[in-house]
């Protein structure tokens, strides 16, 4: 494990990865700017308090504000329990009512690296032909959806949607610094790029348009997430619904779902 590095320099590498300047955050925190920049020299020592206050405003994810805290010398505010702990019950119930519910279209429960925690087992006719590896314990979203020996040979509007999900983890990696995240994000760029695409100028959401054996299948997704965690890995889950983005779609899918395997 690595040294600790001193909490001033971490808050200004937050400020300057908020692209604010010192009067920026010191406005934001009602605090002097000369307070802030002695801060973040080291020249004086947050509180508690403080250092809360600037991850707020610094927007810092809640596993990064724990990192802030030991830095500062103090103890982790948040918890970080694995998702099979027993004070997390009542949120796995929610999230299996949620996936269940969303039959018989796919949906997902993430972790923040976009692992593949939880899942109803829709639509398993969507990953015919992918690698073995990729559906292997812990799969990867974006890897088995990006992989050019996963879903990507088969997305009829891959430079679309791989757009869309690479500006995704673009943003994850700018919110959380993130190593992991980082290097998926190198990983995930390299894979082979079709032609740009031009969105259709009609529509409203992106959409992933696959082809199947059963025909092309047509979905939207919508991403959920707990809206007042107090646990750092309920903070990083997110769920995955996808939605038939037509009817041809709804029809097909429901017309599989009651086909026997």
């Amino acid at each position: 494990m690595g040294a600790i590095r001193p909490v001033g320099e971490l808050l200004r590498e937050w400020r300057r990865r908020r692209r604010l300047s010192q009067l920026d955050l010191a406005c934001d925190a009602e605090i002097s700017t000369r307070h802030l920049s002695f801060l973040e020299t080291g020249r004086a020592a947050p509180s508690r308090e403080m250092v809360l206050r600037l991850a707020e405003h610094l927007e810092v994810p809640m596993r990064e504000r724990n990192a802030l805290l030991l830095a500062a010398g103090f103890a982790p505010s948040f918890p970080e329990r694995p998702l099979d702990d027993p004070a997390l019950t009542a949120a796995r119930q929610a999230v299996a009512v949620v996936l269940d519910r969303q039959a018989p279209y796919p949906a997902f429960a993430l972790d923040r690296h976009w692992t593949v925690v939880a899942s109803n087992g829709a639509l398993p006719e969507l990953y015919d032909g992918v690698a073995a590896e990729l559906l292997a314990r812990p799969v990867n979203a974006l890897r088995l959806s990006l992989h050019p020996q996963g879903l990507a040979p088969r997305i009829a509007n891959l430079g679309e949607w791989r757009a869309h999900l690479l500006a995704r983890l673009a943003r994850q990696v700018e919110m959380s610094a993130d190593a992991t995240l980082t290097e998926l994000q190198r990983e995930c760029t390299a894979y082979p790029a079709p032609a740009e695409e031009t969105p259709d100028p009609t529509g409203v959401l992106v959409p992933l348009r696959i082809a199947t054996e059963a025909g092309m299948l047509s979905f939207f997704s919508t991403t959920t997430v707990f809206g007042t965690p107090l646990d750092v890995t309920l903070s990083e889950l997110a769920i995955e619904l996808f939605f038939a983005a037509d009817e041809r779609t709804d029809a097909l899918v429901r017309r599989l779902a009651a086909c026997p395997p």
